[in-house]
């Protein structure tokens, strides 16, 4: 059983990943605050270098790797954000990257991937059927394989984020952060409580997507049948072992939300606080309306945890606000 990691393996991913990747805002957002009837708080990982929060993980996941296993190269399955942050290290470290990727992925991101480096490879109907035929080629090439979750380092890195937020504003009451895998919110429960144990943590999928608010809520930890999102970046079939723990022991509340909430989130984050964010990455904004009642007059952190939009996505969402 993979063990934890530890605030203490978040100090260390900061000082792994500091050389490459300076802190990014975490600002107030007076409008939204205006809004929600709270003081709100985003943090602004639309800006690293990739556009989405995963670059900490990466960095700090192949920063530690001895030069054999570089050498070997890597190979790992996304749907475009942890693939990009990978390619990225790759590129730091001089490792070869391999990514599985859906059919249709969301074209930004590959063209992203592609351009750091790495070898894009369009494979099944999803994720997780991507994720297979990454971990066959592992087995039959030797690459080291890059578990999109099971990775106590790619959780220590992400986690860094959370204590640039704690850093930042030490009385946090709330912080709302998207789940996939489930990374990211895990470093909020592991920093952010660490450096504040009175900060509640409140993850949030999307309704298509509701593999981990099942195995959190309820116990269930088979995959889904389908997928049923645009937010490609909630888009996850199947609940993962390490992160799982971790949210079950530690995280406060899981909730869902509807495509329509998360189209409106990223309009009201636009109109708002002039911030791009992709579908995941406006989850946490989406939750926050949905529970306005229970965060009446706190401080509240919404991440935004990623801002690789597609133009014909944000079309879309322009078009169905009228």
């Amino acid at each position: 059983m993979l063990e934890i990691p530890t605030l203490l393996d978040v100090f260390a991913a900061r000082r792994a990943i500091s050389p490459y990747l300076p802190p990014t805002p975490f600002q107030p957002a007076e409008a939204l605050s205006a809004l929600l009837g709270a003081e709100v708080w985003i943090k602004c990982e639309n800006l690293q270098p990739v556009g989405a929060f995963k670059v900490r993980g990466g960095v700090n996941l192949v920063s530690r790797l001895g030069l054999e296993e570089r050498a070997r190269g890597l190979i790992t399955a996304s749907t475009g954000n942890h693939g990009q942050s990978i390619a990225y290290a790759g590129r730091l470290f001089g490792a070869h990257v391999v990514v599985g990727v859906p059919e249709g992925a969301n074209p930004v991101k590959m063209a992203a991937m592609r351009a750091l480096g790495a070898e894009v490879v369009e494979v099944g109907a999803d994720f997780d059927e991507a994720r297979a035929w990454v971990e066959r080629t592992a087995a039959e090439t030797g690459m080291r394989y890059v578990h999109p979750a099971n990775e106590p380092l790619l959780i220590a890195g992400v986690a860094t984020l959370s204590l640039e937020m704690i850093e930042r504003v030490p009385d946090l009451e709330v912080v709302i952060s998207p789940i996939g895998a489930g990374s990211g919110a895990c470093g909020h429960c592991i920093a952010g409580k660490g450096l504040n144990p009175r900060l509640r943590v409140i993850g949030v999928q999307a309704e298509g997507a509701p593999a981990v608010w099942r195995a959190f809520h309820q116990g269930h930890m088979e995959p889904i049948d389908r997928i049923a999102t645009f937010a490609e970046g909630l888009a996850a079939r199947v609940p993962f072992e390490l992160p799982l723990r971790i949210l079950r022991e530690r995280l406060d509340d899981l909730v869902l939300v509807s495509d329509q909430e998360i189209r409106a989130a990223m309009l009201t984050l636009i109109r708002t606080t002039r911030m791009l964010a992709e579908g995941a990455g406006a989850a946490s904004t989406a939750a926050a309306f949905k529970l306005r009642d229970r965060l009446q007059g706190k401080r509240v952190g919404l991440v935004l945890s990623g801002g690789n939009v597609t133009v014909e996505g944000l079309r879309e969402v322009l078009q169905d606000s009228g």
